[in-house]
C-alpha cells in the first residue's frame, strides 16, 4: 500500500508577513504573478499580430494595419499588445542581428520566430525578466550572451547606447479624434451627452453625425464603441459615403468593402432601407467585414466573399443597382503614418525608390482602372464614387483621366463632392477641379474622392450631395422611374453602350492609353 503523501506543517505564525494580516507581502506577490501572467499572454498576442504584419509586409499584401490587427476582437489585452508590437518593430533590425549572432534562433525555434523576437525585446529592453513560458526560459538562459552581443554591435558601430542604433523616429502631428455616430442604433445627441461627461466634444461642421474629440482620446474599450453605437472612423473616410449619397430604398454595391466602416456608414445614410451588396475577395478580411456589419446592427447588407470583377454587370439581378462605392486596394500612402508603416521593414526599402512610380503602385493603378471601368458598366447605376487613401497621382487623377472617355461615352460626368471643400484634384486635365483631395495639412488623412454622376434623360447631371443634404427624401413616381431605368438599361445593352466588362477593361488598359 502506497504511503500517504506527507502533510505540510501548519503555519502557526500570526504575524502579518506570514498570514497577510495587512495583506501587503502576499498582495505584492499576487500582483507580481498577475502582471507576469498578463505579460505572458500579451507576448503571445503580440507575436501573432507581428507574424501577420511581417508576412503581409514581405508579400506587399497587408491583411490590415498594425492598429486594425491589434484592435480586432480576437486580441484581449489591446493596450499591452499594441505597445509590444510597435516597440518590437522599432527594435526589429537590432533584435534579429543579436539573435542571429548568438545562435538562439535555431531550427527548433524557427517556427516560433516572432514569439522569440517579442520575448527578446521584452526581456532585453522592456521588463527585464520573465519567469514563465518556454520562450521566456530560452531568452533568460541566453540573456547574458545577448547583452554581450549588443555591446559588440554598439562597439562596432561606434555608438554609446542601443538607442543610438535606432533610426530617427517619424514625427506624427497630433490629429483630432474623429468618431461617427451609428444612427442605426442611437442618436448623435445621446452620444454627445454621454461623452461630454468625460471629454470635450464638438460636432463636425461638414460630415453629419460626426463628432470631434481632442487628439489622443482613446475610446477603443468604451461601451459606445464596443457595442457599435459609435465607430472610430476618420473624417476623410466618412466623406466617401456621404459623397455617394445613396437614398433610402436604393440598391447599392460596395465593391471592395472590408473592413466595412464605409459599408455600414452607407447603411446608416440609407436609414437601413434598400439593400447593400458588400464584396470582399480576401477571406480573412471578409470575416472582419462580417463582424463590422454585425456590430453595426445593419440588416440590409449582404456580404459576399468574392471578386467584384466577377459580377456580370448585365445580370438582371443587378439591373436596379443605383450606386456603387469603389474604394479599391491602394498603396495606403495617405494613411501610412496612421498605419505606422514607418515601422515596417519595407519602409526603408521604399525610401530608396520613388514610391509614387514604383512597380507596385503601377500594378495597383492598372487594377484600379479596371475596377472603375467595371463599376461604370452597370446599366442602371446613377452615382459612382471612386476613392483611395493614397496621395499618389498614379492612383488618383491618372486613374480618373484614363477612364473619363469611357465614362463620358456611358453618359457620366464628374461632379464635385463637397463643393465648399478648398483642396481639389491636381490640375492635370480639364475637369480635375471636380475631384477632391484631403491632406495631413488639413488635420486629416490623405484621401482622394471622385464622383461620377450619370446625366438625366434631359442631359443634365443630377445635383450632387451638398454637404449631406436631405438624404431621406423620396422620389416621386418611383415605380415609373424604375421602369424607365430598366428600359434605358436594355437600350444600353443592345446599342452603342453594349460593351462587356472584359472589353471595357481592355479599352482602359491598352498600352497606348487610348481606345481600340
Amino acid at each position: 500500500m502506497a504511503p500517504p503523501p506527507p502533510q505540510q506543517p501548519k503555519n502557526r505564525s500570526r504575524g502579518p508577513a506570514a498570514t497577510g494580516g495587512n495583506g501587503r507581502p502576499p498582495r505584492r506577490m499576487a500582483s507580481r504573478d498577475a502582471a507576469e501572467r498578463a505579460a505572458f499572454f500579451a507576448r503571445r498576442e503580440a507575436a501573432a499580430v507581428l507574424r501577420r504584419v511581417l508576412r503581409g509586409d514581405a508579400a506587399r499584401r497587408s491583411s490590415g494595419s498594425i492598429k486594425s490587427l491589434v484592435y480586432s476582437p480576437t486580441v484581449r489585452n489591446k493596450r499591452a499588445t499594441f505597445a509590444l508590437v510597435c516597440q518590437t518593430l522599432k527594435y526589429l533590425p537590432i533584435l534579429k542581428e543579436v539573435l542571429g549572432s548568438s545562435g538562439v534562433l535555431n531550427s527548433k525555434w524557427k517556427k516560433q520566430e516572432e514569439l522569440v523576437i517579442v520575448t527578446a525585446y521584452d526581456i532585453l529592453f522592456g521588463q527585464g525578466i520573465a519567469v514563465s513560458g518556454s520562450a521566456e526560459e530560452l531568452i533568460m538562459l541566453h540573456k547574458d550572451n545577448l547583452r554581450r552581443a549588443l555591446e559588440r554591435i554598439c562597439a562596432k558601430r561606434k555608438v554609446s547606447s542601443v538607442e543610438d542604433l535606432l533610426g530617427k523616429e517619424t514625427a506624427v502631428k497630433p490629429k483630432p479624434r474623429f468618431l461617427r455616430v451609428n444612427t442605426l442604433k442611437t442618436t448623435t445627441e445621446s452620444v454627445v451627452e454621454e461623452l461630454s461627461k468625460i471629454h470635450m466634444v464638438n460636432n463636425d461642421d461638414m460630415v453629419p453625425d460626426m463628432l470631434v474629440l481632442p487628439p489622443g482620446t482613446d475610446l477603443h474599450s468604451h461601451p459606445l464603441v464596443t457595442n457599435g453605437k459609435v465607430f472610430l472612423q476618420g473624417k476623410a473616410s466618412c466623406m466617401v459615403a456621404v459623397a455617394l449619397c445613396p437614398k433610402p430604398g436604393w440598391k447599392v454595391i460596395d465593391a471592395c468593402a472590408a473592413p466595412g466602416n464605409k459599408t455600414v456608414h452607407l447603411a446608416a445614410l440609407m436609414k437601413g432601407e434598400g439593400s447593400i451588396i458588400a464584396c470582399e475577395l480576401n477571406k480573412e478580411r471578409a470575416k472582419t467585414l462580417q463582424h463590422t456589419v454585425r456590430r453595426s446592427g445593419a440588416n440590409n447588407i449582404q456580404t459576399v466573399n468574392g471578386d467584384f470583377l466577377d459580377i456580370d454587370s448585365n445580370d438582371p439581378s443587378y439591373a436596379e443597382v443605383r450606386a456603387i462605392l469603389l474604394d479599391p486596394s491602394c498603396s495606403g500612402s495617405g494613411i501610412s503614418t496612421e498605419r505606422l508603416d514607418h515601422l515596417l521593414p519595407s519602409h526603408s526599402r521604399d525610401d530608396q525608390d520613388d514610391a509614387s512610380t514604383s512597380s507596385r503602385v503601377m500594378k495597383l493603378s492598372a487594377f484600379q482602372k479596371k475596377a472603375l471601368s467595371h463599376a461604370l458598366s452597370f446599366p442602371s447605376v446613377e452615382r459612382v464614387v471612386y476613392s483611395t487613401c493614397s496621395i499618389h497621382q498614379a492612383e488618383n487623377e491618372d486613374v480618373v483621366n484614363a477612364v473619363l472617355p469611357l465614362a463620358t461615352s456611358l453618359g457620366f460626368e464628374l461632379a464635385p463632392p463637397f463643393p465648399a471643400w478648398r483642396r481639389r484634384g491636381l490640375p492635370i486635365f480639364e475637369g480635375s477641379e471636380h475631384l477632391l483631395r484631403t491632406d495631413p495639412e488639413d488635420g486629416l488623412e490623405g484621401f482622394f474622392i471622385a464622383l461620377f454622376v450619370r446625366k438625366a434623360a434631359g442631359g443634365d447631371v443630377e445635383p450632387p450631395n451638398e454637404d449631406a443634404v436631405e438624404l431621406g427624401r423620396e422620389e416621386p413616381n418611383e415605380g415609373v422611374a424604375v421602369e424607365a431605368r430598366r428600359k434605358q438599361a436594355r437600350r444600353r445593352r443592345g446599342g452603342v453602350w453594349a460593351f462587356s466588362s472584359l472589353r471595357l477593361s481592355r479599352m482602359i488598359l491598352c498600352p497606348d492609353g487610348g481606345f481600340w
